[in-house]
């Protein structure tokens, strides 16, 4: 498979192969990555109240025997209106879950290969907007003829930053902020030829 070298323009000027690092990956490596980080990005924030944190019920309601119904002893019993949650949900719950770096490093190659596969996968120089003006950015992603896509800069500066960021189908960001899971949520990836160095240098 190839990536797509472009010019300054965003245009067309040849291909770049992929090392063979990236070819036959096992997609459940980039199933468990994604299910990670979702995972590790749930609020988990659900919260209801147990027996213990409930007001009142210091009396018991009736008497034990003599009323002809099932025994109670306390008001903040899950069965009454107004009482406890059995079983509820709770903050202490820990949704995170393992994953090691080479799978993900695996997850990442495996999801821009199929990128590759798709012939959305761009590599060019630089990924800037000197002027910071969005019709400047418009006009380099109208170029790429794809629906959207995912920049990624060495460093990213203000000026792209501000160019880019009213453009709801694209997303740039940090050659640090690269993952998996964005290079699987966009349907393009434009790598800038510096951080694409970086990630088949380790290969």
């Amino acid at each position: 498979m190839s990536a797509i070298v472009l010019n300054e323009k965003f245009e067309k000027a040849s291909e770049a192969a992929l090392p063979e690092s990236f070819s036959g990956i096992n997609p459940h490596n980039l199933y468990l990555y994604v299910k990670s980080y979702q995972a590790s990005i749930r609020a988990n924030t659900a919260s209801a109240k147990t027996r213990s944190m409930i007001s009142g019920g210091g009396k018991k309601p009736w008497a034990q025997k003599g009323k002809g119904g099932a025994r109670a002893g306390s008001r903040r019993s899950p069965i009454f209106v107004g009482g406890a949650i059995a079983h509820g949900p709770n903050t202490g719950r820990n949704y995170d879950q393992k994953i090691n770096k080479k799978q993900k490093k695996l997850a990442l190659k495996c999801a821009l290969d199929a990128l590759a596969q798709a012939g959305k996968l761009f590599i060019v120089d630089t990924i800037e907007v000197p002027s910071g003006k969005t019709k400047d950015a418009k006009v380099l992603f109208d170029k790429l003829n794809v629906r959207d896509a995912l920049l990624v800069k060495k460093i990213l500066d203000e000026n792209t930053y501000l160019a880019f960021r009213n453009i709801s189908s694209t997303y740039v960001v940090e050659e640090n902020e690269l993952n998996a899971f964005l290079a699987a949520t966009y349907r393009s990836v434009v790598i800038e030829k510096a951080v694409w160095e970086n990630l088949t240098k380790e290969s």
